[in-house]
């Protein structure tokens, strides 16, 4: 079931049809609205349509009601009506190919990246550093990269800070100052991290991207689903992790220009986590993310309910909208709906603002981007109903998805290789090791004197008296001796 133009993908229908042209899909988009208007079923639609033109699709599931993707639809009065409504003659209800993926490991098949991936400025955003921690965090990945240390999770981390921590007096010509206070912070940092779940994000095997881009049954692209609806307690990791993901797919895959459809689709929930205090260098990248990750062949859908949450530089390189109602309560809320109303192409036969306040349960304003790349004129546009389920999945049927999974076993159990921790943890022990040894010999020394001294036969009162002169004057000098050598000792310590 194609329900399409020239595979196109059908939306629904305002004054005429309205369908997504997948050769602009990597244009980017955004699906916007308040809370309740419908925004998760023209999420749905659109990753329908895209599987079934054999791309595979990315999306987040934050409120935890998208795996019902996975399973055919039930007939219902008002779906049938809606079928009618918008004349769909080949509709039929099925499910899709889906694979579901969980952070924390508990709902799908783990997501891990090392340390070193991650980089220094996504974990520095992630543990909300100030610039002093931000320059500490730069050292130690910069000691590890000189030392050709793998960082890989936290202990990695951690075990490197406290190592830097403890030679910072030698590394400071090198790298520069090394506050212990800005050691202490970032460690009880990463605490709260553990706590929140990242020991179990930070690891191996690492996430292959390639593993988001299979076909399954039919052809139709691989649905990935991940499960973040407890993730959302986490808002942070959340948003860090698709930042990470967008620059993931920036670096690893390569240049193809313009496709007559994308390779991959990416939708991202409640996005406003991704920009929330972000730096301006962070908001950057992302800006530059975006703009040049439509070249690898990526389309990237913002799903938000207020379109002030998405900063301009951003939101100007959105090209598919779909525009769900606003309310007008608050100033902030009116200058919403005006700045929604303005990025659409104007419709003569519309008043724009006020047909967003206004638009029902699943409909939406609609522009998609036409021959040319041009905008679309915005159309009213009642959604098309998905052909899978509106809704979750139940607890067996996400099971036998696991069970079933092309992926079963491959993320499930994690590898802990040598790396910075056992590696920096195995040089604090040998250093330890030595001084033992070396002080263990010092008294064995001394212990041997005393004896060989104690052994020696009595002597007369003149080669007493004559003996002892000297051993005064020779202690003396052993003392300041044995005191340099000490004293360099400890100095090397």
């Amino acid at each position: 079931m194609t329900s399409s133009t020239d595979n196109n993908i059908l939306i629904g229908k305002g004054e005429k049809k309205v369908y997504l042209n997948p050769r602009f899909a990597n244009r980017h988009g955004l699906i916007a609205g308040a809370t309740g208007t419908g925004k998760t079923v023209s999420l749905q639609v659109l990753a329908e349509g895209f599987s079934r033109l054999g791309v595979p699709v990315f999306m987040a599931d934050v409120k935890g009601d998208l795996t019902g993707i996975s399973q055919p639809g039930s007939p219902h009065p008002k779906i049938e009506e809606r079928i009618e409504k918008i004349g769909i003659d080949d509709y039929a209800f099925e499910g899709f190919p889906t694979v579901l993926w969980d952070l924390l490991g508990e709902q799908g098949h783990p997501v891990r990246a090392t340390i070193s991936d991650m980089g220094p400025l996504l974990l520095s955003r992630l543990l909300d550093l100030n610039d002093t921690q931000e320059g500490v965090v730069n050292i130690a990945f910069r000691f590890a990269d000189d030392e050709g240390l793998l960082m890989l999770d936290l202990d990695d981390l951690r075990t490197t800070l406290k190592y830097i921590g403890e030679n910072r007096k030698t590394f400071q010509n090198e790298y520069g100052n090394i506050s212990p206070a800005s050691i202490g912070a970032i460690q009880r940092r990463l605490l709260v991290l553990e706590e929140q779940g990242a020991d179990k994000f930070f690891g191996e095997p690492a996430l292959d991207l390639w593993d988001f881009m299979r076909t399954g049954n039919k052809g139709h692209g691989q649905i990935n689903i991940l499960m973040a609806d407890q993730l959302m307690t986490s808002p942070r990791l959340y948003a860090t992790f698709l930042l990470w993901l967008m620059s993931e797919l920036f670096e690893d895959l390569p240049e193809v220009g313009d496709l007559d459809k994308p390779r991959l689709v990416f939708f991202f929930d409640e996005a406003h986590l991704l920009f929330d205090d972000a730096p301006k260098a962070l908001v950057e990248k992302v800006e530059q993310v975006v703009k040049l990750v439509r070249s690898k062949g990526v389309g990237i859908y913002f799903i938000t309910q207020n379109p002030l949450d998405i900063p301009d530089e951003v939101l100007g390189q959105l090209g598919n909208r779909i525009q769900h109602a606003l309310r007008a309560f608050t100033p902030r809320d009116q200058r919403a709906v005006k700045a929604a109303a303005q990025t659409f192409r104007e419709n003569p036969n519309l008043d724009t603002v006020e047909t967003i306040t206004n638009l029902g349960v699943g409909e939406a304003l609609v522009s998609m981007l036409e021959d040319g790349g041009v905008p679309g004129i915005v159309e009213r546009t009642l959604i098309r109903p998905p052909a899978s389920r509106i809704g979750p999945a139940t607890d067996p049927e996400r099971a036998e998805l696991l069970r079933k999974s092309p992926l079963a076993g491959r993320y499930d159990n994690p590898i802990d290789r040598e790396s910075a921790h056992e590696i920096l943890k195995e040089r604090a022990e040998k250093a330890a090791r030595e001084a033992e040894e070396a002080a263990a010999r010092m008294a064995e020394e001394k212990q041997r004197q005393r004896m060989a001294r104690s052994g020696r036969r009595r002597q007369s009162v003149g080669e007493a008296m004559a003996k002892s002169i000297a051993r005064s004057i020779g202690s003396q000098l052993g003392r300041r001796i044995v005191r340099g050598i000490l004293g360099s000792i400890f100095r090397g310590r």
